[in-house]
């Protein structure tokens, strides 16, 4: 349950955030921030993403006793990294802000950098506390930084519009955090074994530079297609892009990567209890899941979304909103299920190097649509080239999961049910979307909650019932007592 109330105020608050920071800053200044932000968020990838990977994939309550180099190598490597980004980034803001002001390129440099730092440092203590399956310790993590992003980023739209002083402030809120939060997230002290840190390293690099090497091609295709559209046609349309892109991929990353924190524990301790096959047989089960929740979510986005653009989102991005978020959907959806169901097959089989090729075919196919569909249909081209690269992406990594000598049997029946619930839903739903905007929303969000809640119920899709029953069962046997 701490885990789920994390994903809610992580969702609800980013959500908030990311509106007022695009009214506060204007389409312009907020199409630089957003550029500046996924340049920090590749940055983070590029340096710290093979660390956190490892940390989910090999620390464990277990682990944190009996084998203590593995946080001695992670926490060592993460400070040596720390130290070379600050160092770099305050040189990138001597040089700014004594400069050319706020406003000047090195200023955002030092921004973005500040930026990859905080989110690099959040990012790891919270894998340590998901693979503790310390659910409170997270909780608590995510809801200390989540309220301090708000109060400090939007206090520095508010007093200091420019987009390094809100990056900074991005930084400045997750580091604070782990500050906050540093005794609860120590391990028992232990004597430091300076002769396995080369290995262990090694085992992370091993495990975490292709996955790395993917994400950060996924990263730098959304650079890319941002910086495309700011160059066909000024900055005010990336921005529109960038908001759509963000809002679009939240409703989707948030609640796959709350899922993925839980599940993907769940197959590394069935590996450590049951083995190789119990884990790849969790896996199987999880990317069930996924695709039960992951995929009405998508509808209901798509169902709301008129009444979203209607009632939250600042009227300069109306219009366009809708129609990117409605071209980034299918391929921003097939992101999330390379992210959250098919990647772990590899990971748990710690064979990583498949996700780089599917990066790959995606970043080839993005690149192509990039020739050929931005003369033809402006930044909605750029929107297209984006999805058909990532589902491009996804099929041929299903492909390489789903066929040969080990290939991984999926739940095709309830993924199939859970298709057609999907699309029930949508159905019930279509007729009402253009409603006025609260009465919408009024409408379609319990109904559609309702209505799947029940397909769910009714032919337990996923398992989802049974793993309710599953969870109360142990509350009325106490209660009976």
């Amino acid at each position: 349950m701490a885990v789920i109330a994390a994903f809610v105020i992580n969702a609800g608050l980013n959500f908030v955030l990311g509106l007022l920071i695009a009214q506060l800053l204007g389409p312009a200044d907020f199409g630089r921030f957003a550029l500046a932000t996924t340049g920090a968020v590749v940055l983070n990838t590029v340096l710290f993403e093979w660390l956190r990977l490892s940390a989910t994939r090999f620390y464990s309550g277990r682990v944190r006793v009996d084998e203590p180099w593995i946080r001695h190598g992670l926490d060592r490597a993460y400070l040596r990294i720390g130290l070379l980004l600050l160092g770099a980034a305050a040189l990138c803001g001597a040089f700014g802000f004594g400069g050319d002001g706020a406003g000047g390129r090195e200023a955002v440099l030092c921004g973005t950098g500040l930026a990859a730092l905080g989110i690099g440092v959040f990012d790891y203590h919270a894998a340590l506390a998901r693979a503790r399956f310390d659910g409170k310790l997270y909780l608590g993590l995510v809801a200390v930084k989540n309220v301090l992003a708000f109060i400090l980023m939007a206090a520095a739209a508010w007093w200091l519009p420019q987009p390094a002083w809100v990056l900074a402030a991005a930084g400045l809120s997750q580091l604070a955090a782990v500050i906050l939060l540093r005794h609860p997230l120590r391990d028992p002290a232990m004597p430091f074994e300076r002769p396995r840190l080369t290995a262990t390293w090694g085992i992370f690099a091993r495990y975490g530079l292709p996955l790395i090497a993917a994400n950060t091609a996924y990263q730098c295709l959304a650079f890319v297609n941002r910086g495309a559209i700011a160059g066909h046609a000024g900055f005010a349309e990336a921005g529109y892009f960038a908001l759509a892109a963000d809002v679009t991929s939240r409703s989707l990353m948030t609640l796959g990567t709350a899922l993925d924190l839980l599940l993907f524990q769940f197959a590394v301790q069935a590996e450590e209890q049951h083995g190789r096959a119990a884990a790849e047989a969790q896996v199987a089960e999880n990317a069930g899941t996924v695709f039960a929740l992951l995929a009405p979510c998508a509808v209901g986005f798509w169902a709301v979304l008129p009444a979203l653009q209607g009632l939250v989102v600042p009227d300069a991005y109306r219009g366009p909103f809708e129609r990117y978020s409605v071209a980034l959907m299918p391929g921003l959806f097939c992101l999330a299920m390379m992210f959250y169901a098919l990647n772990p097959v590899f990971q748990i089989r710690r064979r990583t190097l498949p996700v780089i090729a599917a990066a790959l075919v995606g970043l080839a196919v993005n690149g192509a649509g990039l020739l050929l569909l931005p003369a033809l249909m402006g930044g909605m081209g750029v929107a297209l080239a984006q999805t058909l690269g990532l589902a491009a992406a996804a099929l041929w990594l299903g492909w390489r999961a789903l066929t040969g000598s080990e290939r991984i049997v999926l739940p095709w029946g309830q993924i199939g049910v859970a298709a057609l619930a999907c699309g029930a839903m949508g159905l019930a739903l279509a007729p009402f979307r253009h409603l006025p905007p609260a009465a919408a929303l009024a409408v379609l969000v319990p109904a559609g909650a309702a209505l799947y809640g029940a397909l769910v119920w009714i032919f337990d899709i996923a398992g989802l019932r049974r793993q309710v029953v599953a969870r109360l069962r142990p509350n009325r046997t106490i209660a009976a007592g």
